[in-house]
């Protein structure tokens, strides 16, 4: 096998990060016609297609961020040599890139990440939005992995893969108080409530549990943000409907209390990862840990 010209790697890695052929030959100071003609020797010896197009931007395919990383590795390793030469420097961590959804309990993304606590080699890139935004990273092979508690509609064409997690009641959540506890039907009936927004599939769960019960709620707050429900509930606003895992803390400390559970009302915890034929590896080994066990623990 021919040695990598590492010129082409260079000119690669320039495109992948500009996203286009002509910014990037603007910016290289050469010809975009040049600069193609050296990415294409380039997938010529590494038998693969690096970019695909998407409209006017040159998107990575997997083999192009495979590619991407490993240049990155590469020129990094030379910048250390300089440096470390100069006067020292740190090598350069592993990376993998987790998009959660914005809403989705912060406590859960950490107890996800848990088994990479301690990888010294390892950085991380955490990515929240829409679950249309990360499921388009995903495609881009942007993301190693999406963290979700919405499972998205599959086709034939569907290029990942979902790993059901977790599974947690849905309870109501409120400041501990002293003596007797009221009922939950009492609770929902007559205090101050604060629920999920509609877009979330707790909430229509939450009104047909309620309809059922022939009771009209007091709903205080719609929120989409689980921390925010979390907030709210610790300055007092009212009663939170919320998975426990979302005030884990406040449940341990005692500053708030679990007052019943909705019946079989749950929320479940997806990992949608991309099928590859080059997984990214520590994905991979939390994927194939016992985690639906270990974090039903954390309720």
């Amino acid at each position: 096998m021919a040695a990598l010209n590492f010129h082409h790697l260079r000119y690669f890695r320039a495109i992948a990060r500009a996203g286009s052929l002509t910014r990037a030959a603007s910016a290289l100071n050469v010809s975009p016609s040049a600069l193609s003609v050296q990415v294409q020797q380039l997938e010529a010896q590494l038998g693969q297609s690096l970019f695909e197009r998407s409209g006017r931007q040159l998107v990575l395919t997997e083999a192009g961020r495979i590619a991407l990383d490993h240049a990155e590795t590469i020129f990094a390793a030379g910048d250390e040599l300089v440096q470390t030469l100069q006067g020292g420097a740190a090598s350069r961590p592993a990376t993998v890139r987790v998009g959660a959804l914005a809403t989705l309990s912060r406590n859960f993304q950490v107890a996800f990440l848990s088994p990479l606590r301690g990888h010294d080699a390892l950085h991380l890139v955490l990515r929240s939005g829409t679950l249309r935004e990360l499921l388009a990273a995903l495609q881009a092979h942007q993301l190693d992995v999406l963290l979700t508690n919405t499972l998205p509609s599959r086709d034939k064409d569907t290029a990942w893969t979902a790993h059901r997690l977790a599974e947690q009641p849905i309870s109501i959540i409120g400041p501990k108080l002293k003596g007797r506890k009221p009922k939950p039907d009492t609770i929902l009936a007559r205090e101050p409530l604060i629920v999920p927004t509609i877009e979330n599939h707790i909430r229509g769960e939450l009104d047909a549990y309620l309809q059922r019960l022939g009771i009209a709620p007091r709903i205080v707050a719609e929120v989409d943000d689980m921390a925010m429900i979390r907030a709210l509930a610790r300055e007092g606003l009212g009663y939170a409907i919320t998975p426990p895992i979302v005030v884990r803390d406040e449940l341990k400390s005692g500053e708030l209390a679990e007052y019943g559970r909705l019946g079989d009302l749950k929320e479940t915890f997806y990992a949608l990862a991309p099928k590859r034929r080059y997984p990214n590896q520590h994905v991979a080994r939390i994927l194939a840990t016992q985690f639906l066990g270990r974090q039903s623990k954390t309720g």
